[in-house]
């Protein structure tokens, strides 16, 4: 790989200059909270165009496996301006409170869901130096901020005091808490393959190859579990029973409305997002390049392309997958869910974290 292109890229010393910038004019400690105020404002205009970008691509790509056109009305044939045009809708909508309601629980849950889903999203390595949360245990940070989610599902659907809302919070607790262990195995398996659970460390470590080529079968199915179980995760089709319009009306949020609603629209696309930054992340490479062994010319060709394109293309070709998995397969009944990750993907797990144990103890990984 060539070096000298990954650190023309890389963003660190922008970063650093612009924080020697801002101290040379005010003190350091102003200087840290302006720059943590612009960059909280970036994650939140990145948080709303990319979860814009999903809505139009699921309702896009629903259309072309259902044979249909989509959206084609507001803005064009293309119909580009349907989605903006929904969020203000919801942003104008009223946020009915619920007479029977516990009140408190009923507000916050929207909020733990939505700061769950932004506090992982703030640990993608966008780009070499381009990661806003960096720390030596991103990968456990990550599985700990995700977790919290699960809270405000479980609040949400039991403070709305609703039959529909209860079922809804059940199922969904049950079956994150449930893959939660598929996620951790896999994830563990790359870490130990890695031998590192910081973020940039991980991606750096692939520089000579992408983890799914280095691990051989093992990696590639631990790659399948992975997206598997944060399908269900995320809540995402053939898994999202806990919304199951046909039965619950819409599940743990049935009696939301407005923007608190929104919020879970929001963070259902976004934890789609995030599940495949992850896996972007721990099996393809990040922000690495694709090279090809001796073929030099194209290596360096592939060199010049900035790593947040690469990180960006790789993450949307994993969201196309998952919505390729959502509209091809039938709703699971709650039995065949866990079942499925009791009875075969946890087991499985185990049995590639040890095989990923073996090849590295006998140095059979690249």
């Amino acid at each position: 790989m060539n070096q000298s292109f990954l650190d023309y890229y890389n963003l660190q010393p922008l970063f650093m200059a612009i924080h020697s910038a801002l101290c040379s004019i005010m003190p350091e400690g102003l200087a840290i909270f302006l720059e943590g105020l612009v960059v909280a404002v970036l994650i939140l205009i990145m948080y709303a165009v990319l979860a814009i970008i999903l809505i139009y691509m699921e309702r896009k790509v629903c259309a072309k496996f259902q044979c249909r056109i989509g959206p084609n009305r507001v803005g064009g044939k293309g119909g580009l301006l349907q989605v903006p045009a929904d969020v203000l809708k919801i942003l104008t909508k009223e946020i009915i409170e619920l007479k029977n309601s516990d009140h408190f629980l009923y507000a916050l849950a929207p909020f733990l869901v939505i700061m769950a889903s932004i506090l992982t999203f703030s640990c993608l390595p966008w780009n070499k130096g381009g990661e806003i949360l960096h720390m030596n245990i991103g990968i456990f940070f990550v599985l700990a901020a995700s977790s919290i989610g699960v809270l405000g599902i479980l609040l949400a659907g039991w403070s709305s005091n609703s039959k529909y809302t209860i079922i809804g919070a059940v199922r969904s607790g049950a079956m994150i808490i449930s893959y939660e262990l598929s996620i951790g195995l896999t994830v563990l398996t790359m870490v130990m393959m890695s031998g590192t659970m910081d973020i940039q460390q991980i991606v750096a470590s692939q520089a000579d190859g992408w983890n799914i080529f280095k691990g051989h079968i093992v990696a590639i199915a631990a790659f399948i579990i992975f997206l598997i179980a944060g399908n269900a995760e995320a809540n995402r089709g053939p898994f999202d029973l806990a919304e199951a319009e046909q039965e619950l009306t819409a599940g743990y949020h049935t009696e939301y409305s407005g923007m608190h609603f929104g919020f879970f629209y929001l963070a259902e696309y976004l934890n789609l997002f995030i599940t495949s930054g992850i896996a972007t992340t721990l099996f393809l490479g990040g922000w690495m390049p694709f090279h090809i062994a001796g073929l030099d010319g194209f290596n360096a060709v592939m060199d010049y392309i900035p790593g947040v394109i690469w990180f960006v293309g790789k993450t949307f070709f994993i969201v196309f997958l998952l919505m390729w998995i959502r509209w091809t397969f039938p709703r699971l009944r709650i039995d065949q869910v866990l079942t499925l990750e009791w009875k075969y993907l946890m087991p499985a797990s185990l049995l590639i974290l040890l095989l990923m144990t073996v090849c590295k103890v006998f140095g059979l990984v690249f």
